[in-house]
């Protein structure tokens, strides 16, 4: 066992088991999807190379322990037979993680599969000083807990009401958790400085008298470990995919650039400060250089 490379099969997605020459293999499962053949390839890698069994992990993963060293390269090629990628380990972008979204859920303002897949062909695998989460949810429910991620997406909606449309029956305001919308009997406020942009109002209202515009809730700077910080929203509601991705390429190259290695974002902002992080992300906002 001497001449194993560990860190290069970390890299690739196995992980070194206690058990001498043995590793658990993480796989690759962009937004918590896989396909009927992806399950049915895991399945049968597990019988015939490990014990039978997968660990179900707490970010959407599924590993498959005791996979002896001398199958790794079988077992990676069986696999891909099943449209089944490894994952990976260490100071790099890990899988991005995501909740249905607004194509399966009621509750959902985006489509954070589709998001997912976008972020993970972009991001996933970098090599970076210590390594990076994202989580993508689709609503002010938060069923991923996007604020537990070194950036966390969730979805949201800038709100309008359509007067013309409105017949003051009410439902908009016990929809609302935040206090924000009131009902005359013939006018709705809104105070926009309670509204959390969840879209309920959009979502409840009988004659469609809200319309809603989708967007993303960016937090930055979550961890779960050792230390707990929940991340922080320092922007406003993002409505378009171009600005999201200049404010996510600023917060990487921001931790990419600053961070020691084996240091997490979230330990890197304590560490330096956050005054110059704000700087650069509100350019990246801006559109500017």
């Amino acid at each position: 066992m001497a001449n194993i490379d560990y860190a290069s099969l970390k890299k690739g997605g196995f992980m070194r088991q206690k058990q001498k020459g043995y590793f658990s293999l993480r796989i690759q499962v962009v937004g918590g999807n896989l396909t009927a053949e992806n399950i049915k390839a895991v399945a049968e890698v597990a019988e015939k190379y490990g014990k039978g069994y997968v660990h179900m992990t707490s970010r959407q993963g599924v590993e498959i322990p005791f996979i002896n060293f001398e199958d790794v390269e079988t077992v990676r090629a069986e696999l891909a037979k099943g449209g089944v990628n490894p994952g990976v380990c260490g100071p790099r972008v890990r899988t991005v993680t995501a909740c249905q979204g607004s194509e399966i859920c009621p509750s959902g303002c985006i489509d954070t599969y589709s998001l997912a897949k976008k972020l993970d062909e972009h991001y996933f695998g970098r090599e970076l000083p210590h390594k990076f989460k994202f989580g993508v949810t689709g609503c002010q429910n938060n069923c991923l807990k996007a604020e537990e991620n070194d950036i966390g997406i969730k979805g949201g909606m800038e709100v309008t009401w359509v007067k013309d449309k409105c017949i003051n029956c009410g439902v908009c305001e016990k929809a609302c958790r935040t206090g924000a919308i009131k009902c005359t009997g013939t006018e709705v406020t809104v105070d926009y400085s309670k509204c959390n942009n969840c879209g309920r109002c959009v979502k409840s209202c009988p004659t469609d008298a809200w319309e809603g515009k989708s967007g993303y809730i960016v937090s930055f700077g979550g961890l779960f470990g050792n230390h707990i910080y929940k991340g922080e929203t320092i922007l406003p509601l993002i409505t378009d995919e171009d600005t999201l991705f200049r404010v996510t390429d600023a917060a990487i190259g921001f931790f990419e650039k600053n961070a020691n290695p084996g240091e997490r974002f979230r330990l890197l902002l304590q560490r330096v400060g956050e005054d110059e992080f704000r700087k650069e992300i509100q350019a990246a906002y801006k559109g500017q250089e």
